[in-house]
């Protein structure tokens, strides 16, 4: 089974006490699994887990707009950090460089970037 991105979203809560959220991020308390279903039900929400590893478990009250929006900001979060299986090369040379040697450095930089490398090119000033 694939895990959701961002927590659990819905109605199966395996916890019996829960400690609640509403959406404007004010807490509500611990109460009980039903309690907490009835309350999702009369707002039209959903109850999303935000902490697993706390007691009690701690959930937030959200719409489907919110949670969207929860799930974009941990994507951009998961881009922004380095990727563990992602070689970076460095590239360093002269800018006064012969053509047919910056050729092959070009090249050398392409079949890089094919294989989804990071190509970092350093140009240094010729004395």
């Amino acid at each position: 089974k694939r895990k959701a991105a961002f927590g659990s979203v819905g109605r199966r809560i395996p916890y019996r006490i829960l400690h609640v959220i509403n959406q404007d991020g004010e807490s509500l308390g611990n109460m009980h699994r039903a309690d907490a279903l009835r309350l999702m039900d009369q707002h039209g929400l959903k109850l999303v887990l935000l902490r697993e590893n706390v007691e009690p478990p701690v959930y937030r009250l959200m719409t489907g707009q919110q949670i969207h929006e929860e799930q974009l900001k941990l994507a951009e979060k998961k881009k922004a950090s380095p990727k563990p299986g992602v070689v970076q090369k460095e590239l360093s040379f002269s800018s006064a460089i012969a053509k047919n040697d910056l050729e092959t450095k070009t090249k050398q930089i392409a079949q890089w970037i094919e294989k989804k490398h990071h190509v970092k090119v350093t140009v240094r000033q010729a004395k």
